[in-house]
């Protein structure tokens, strides 16, 4: 079925110099073809140039073709959450006569003394591969795809190009050296892929590795031609029409494939309701997809096709009967407000409900824009994608323009989205979840709707919609932090290697330079909240244990699969579960109420709790005090909050009689899906603030602006100084330093500002870090040694800088030095030992003891690896 490999020494120098001689597989009629592999693989389903071009050179063979790519999948690391083998997409349960694998790349950043292993492992999966009968008669034929060459983008400053090609060029030759030692198929797409991207007038990556559109597009034809040889095309085939077919073909494998909620399907809470309804369900899916396998065929064949596909031969859902004993009367919006009680002072009013607003159905994240617009997605989808129901999930804007404290317009800013359980504003779009993905949506021509979309980061576990990543939010330092609850096994490929964590962690992404990092691996239930102070320090909230931590103590580095040890919380848990906090920077709100810590509970208590913060040591403590608002409507489900450009507090209601995903089926007919309301406290007793607009601002009005009292206009400033040129807002930043009144109460802070506005630009000032190293503020000095983490592959000596945080007087700033030294590798890791040894001089804490121990046994790790 396949030719063998018969190329000479000369003509295999010829195929790695320009073109293959010979075709390395051959197709026969009605074969099924299984693409296995990382990234680039995964990537084809959406940019299926490469399947369509299969499809157009093989008319009439009725191919079957199935993706079960993986973001960074390796050949004997390929995480999966529990049970995934049981939910039919195995190779036994595919039963492939080709299997077509593009594996390496995750593999080649082990370098030169990982190749010897990686042969061992290509050469016992090619073994398993080629002696299994997986169709039950014969093995399959293999072809292996070679990694691409990596891209660098100077533009944006990402060059690790360079270095990943000299390993992927290794592994590369490797990869052929194995194929012919074991007679199976071999593509080079490395030597092809790196000149498409030198001859390229544009980038054919978006992040020097990962291709787009146009990319798959001019590899795909290099790519069959060297997998069959040279040929035409048949001139029958509507070529559009095949490549639309073929892309709602991929999408119906996909909602089935990385079907969300898998671990109420095929995991550990498949029972008792997944058992129910979930089998027919995904034979109603599968029964769909090969429809579409079915249209496939026919347009290959020249022949006509409805617009619409048939599909009333995949059979019925099951009827799933509700468990639910109790009232599920539905409250209107006037009488849930009834029921609100608040402090003497403060009042609630109505934003925006879904009486006003029909597409505000179950909301669950919301942010404001640099305009003062509200920003909200629903998941009108939730729980999940039913066979046959197009996914029709939003972000809406909204927007009072009478200031009457009242939503009066809305827009779509993007439809047809499923299961948004989280996103921000920034750089000019909105990153929005996507299980398994992150995708980044933009508005071009100036409508306030979408009409890019781009996935900029894959392999997030779909395990548990509840669990997905959510609670984003921008860090002072420019990185954007989101979140994801157990059963999860995430792996991401970044251009300086894969990134995985296992049962719960927050990430830390930087869109400027690709960096994506395990901010905190812990084993949280399902962090729904995470939130900065003024000074950077951080806090997440982890919503089914109640659970609240200070996040400097556990953020240090750990090492796949480790996970940090369990932390105590800085609070003591009175509800569970909870879902969103905010601290209280307001003027519209009292004095004494500045800095509280707000955290809201959907089940048992419905309301936002408030605690009092104080400084505890290196850490924080925080006191319960009078609730902020507390209603007696079952239905009522805060999920966020944030404060408004006008100083008032914005609350999210969720808004459902029913949730939860083990005590009731994820199908019950009673969850409700078209209500969703938003709600709006002040303080009577104070003026609300003058809203202020940063969208549109100079650098120099928005530098201004960084003395502003409220939090949350810091926030909307810091996120719109990130659409100036880096060279022009860092020599504003630089003039606006000097200007600076050191006398002013708020100049150490500016400074540290001043700072994360270089971070927020990956621009490294040593200079400045070292003044900020030794402000007179120990918060400051704490913050500054995070930004020293995170630039110490930049600066010149960064143990020697952290030697003085190590032994600060100031046992915060003590704190951050050691959760810094977790992060050094290879010949400092015993320097850094060493070093984070010295802290135990001084007097010790919870958070300190916890800390050290913590990087420690990190160090301690990487110390014994390299022996």
């Amino acid at each position: 079925m396949k030719l063998r490999h018969l190329m000479t020494a000369m003509c295999c120098i010829a195929a790695l110099a320009v073109t293959a001689t010979a075709a390395e597989l051959e197709l026969n009629k009605g074969d099924k073809i299984v693409l296995i592999g990382n990234t680039f693989v995964e990537r084809m389903q959406d940019a299926n140039h490469f399947e369509t071009l299969l499809y157009e050179r093989f008319p009439e063979h009725d191919l079957v073709i199935r993706n079960l790519g993986w973001s960074a999948d390796e050949l004997k690391l390929r995480p999966r959450s529990q049970d995934f083998n049981d939910h039919g997409h195995t190779l036994e349960d595919h039963k492939p006569d080709v299997i077509i694998a593009a594996f390496g790349f995750n593999e080649s950043f082990a370098g030169e003394a990982g190749l010897e292993k990686f042969k061992q492992d290509l050469t016992s999966e090619i073994k398993t591969w080629t002696t299994t009968k997986y169709n039950g008669e014969s093995a399959p034929e293999v072809l292996l795809f070679s990694p691409i060459a990596s891209e660098n983008l100077p533009e944006r400053n990402l060059t690790a190009g360079d270095q990943n090609n000299k390993n992927i060029e290794l592994y590369t030759a490797a990869m052929k050296e194995v194929a012919e030692q074991t007679g199976v198929g071999f593509v080079d797409l490395y030597h092809p892929s790196l000149r498409l991207m030198n001859a390229a007038k544009e980038p054919l990556t978006f992040n020097g590795i990962h291709l787009v559109e146009s990319g798959y597009k001019k590899l795909a034809p290099i790519m069959i031609d060297r997998t069959f040889g040279k040929s035409e095309a048949s001139s029958k085939i509507e070529q559009e029409a095949l490549r639309e077919a073929v892309a709602e073909k991929n999408l119906q494998h996909w909602y089935d494939y990385r079907a969300v909620n898998g671990f109420y399907i095929y995991g550990g809470r498949k029972k008792p309701f997944g058992v129910v309804n979930f089998p027919a369900e995904f034979e109603k899916l599968r029964k769909m997809v090969a429809n579409r396998d079915a249209r496939i065929h026919k347009i290959c064949k020249g022949e006509q096709v409805p617009d619409e596909i048939d599909d009333s031969n995949t059979g019925d859902f099951v009827d799933v009967e509700t468990n639910i004993t109790f009232d599920l009367t539905i409250t209107s919006p006037e009488n849930s407000l009834a029921t609100f009680k608040l402090p003497n002072g403060f009042e609630a009013n109505l934003f925006a409900s879904e009486k006003d607003f029909p597409d505000l159905e179950n909301p669950c994240k919301f942010t404001f824009d640099g305009k003062g617009r509200l920003w909200v997605c629903t998941m009108p989808t939730y729980p999940m994608y039913l066979p046959g129901n197009p996914v029709h999930d939003k972000i809406l804007i909204l927007e009072d323009t009478d200031n009457d404290g009242k939503a009066d317009k809305q827009t779509i800013f993007a439809d047809g989205l499923h299961l948004p359980t989280g996103f921000e504003l920034g750089d000019g779009g909105a990153y929005v979840a996507q299980q398994p993905n992150l995708v980044f949506l933009k508005d071009t021509d100036g409508d306030d709707v979408a009409d890019t979309k781009e996935i900029v980061l894959h392999g997030f576990d779909t395990a548990d919609s509840h669990h997905s990543i959510s609670a984003f939010t921008w860090g002072p330092d420019g990185a954007l932090y989101f979140q994801e609850g157990t059963f999860h096994h995430t792996q991401i490929e970044t251009p300086y290697g894969p990134t995985r964590c296992v049962n719960a962690g927050v990430y830390r992404y930087e869109p400027r330079t690709e960096k994506v990092d395990v901010f905190v691996s812990y084993p949280f239930a399902n962090p729904w909240g995470h939130t900065f102070d003024e000074w950077g320090q951080n806090f997440v909230a982890d919503a089914s244990g109640g659970a609240n931590y200070f996040g400097a103590a556990f953020s240090g580095d750990v090492d796949y699969p480790n996970k940090h040890g369990r932390l105590k919380q800085f609070l003591t848990k009175q509800w569970r579960p909870t879902c969103g906090c905010e601290f209280v920077s307001s003027t519209n709100f009292p004095k004494e109420m500045q800095g509280d810590y707000l955290l809201n509970n959907c089940i048992g208590f419905q309301g936002t709790l408030q605690y009092r913060m104080k400084d505890e040591g290196s850490g924080f403590h925080a006191d319960p005090v009078e609730p902020l608002l507390q209603s007696s409507d079952r239905n009522f489900r805060p999920v966020d909050l944030q404060f408004a450009p006008d100083g008032s507090l914005y609350v999210l209601d969720w808004f459902n009689p029913l949730v939860g995903h083990m005590q009731h089926s994820v199908r019950d007919p009673n969850r409700d899906a078209k209500h969703g309301r938003i709600w709006r406290i002040r303080n009577t007793n104070n003026e609300l603030e003058t809203p202020v607009v940063v969208s549109g601002k100079s650098v120099p009005e928005l530098l201004e602006l960084l003395d502003n009292p409220s939090d949350r206009v810091r926030y909307r400033v810091r996120r719109e100084l990130r659409l100036g040129e880096s060279q022009d807002v860092i020599g504003q930043v630089d003039q606006w330093l000097k200007s600076l009144d050191k006398n002013s109460d708020s100049f150490e802070r500016l400074q540290l500002e001043g700072l994360w506005v270089h971070q927020q630009h990956d621009v490294v000032d040593e200079a400045l870090l070292k003044t900020v190293l030794q402000s007179k503020d120990p918060r400051a000095r704490a913050a500054a040694t995070r930004v020293l983490c995170y630039w110490q592959d930049q600066v010149e000596n960064p143990l020697e800088l952290l030697t003085a945080s190590v032994n600060d007087e100031h046992p915060r700033v003590r704190l951050e030095a050691v959760r810094a030294l977790s992060f050094f590798t290879g010949d400092d890791v015993l320097p850094a030992l060493d070093l984070a040894a010295q802290s135990l001089i001084y007097d010790q804490d919870d958070y300190l003891e916890y800390t050290l121990n913590e990087t420690m046994a990190t160090l301690d790790r990487r110390l014994k690896a390299m022996e």
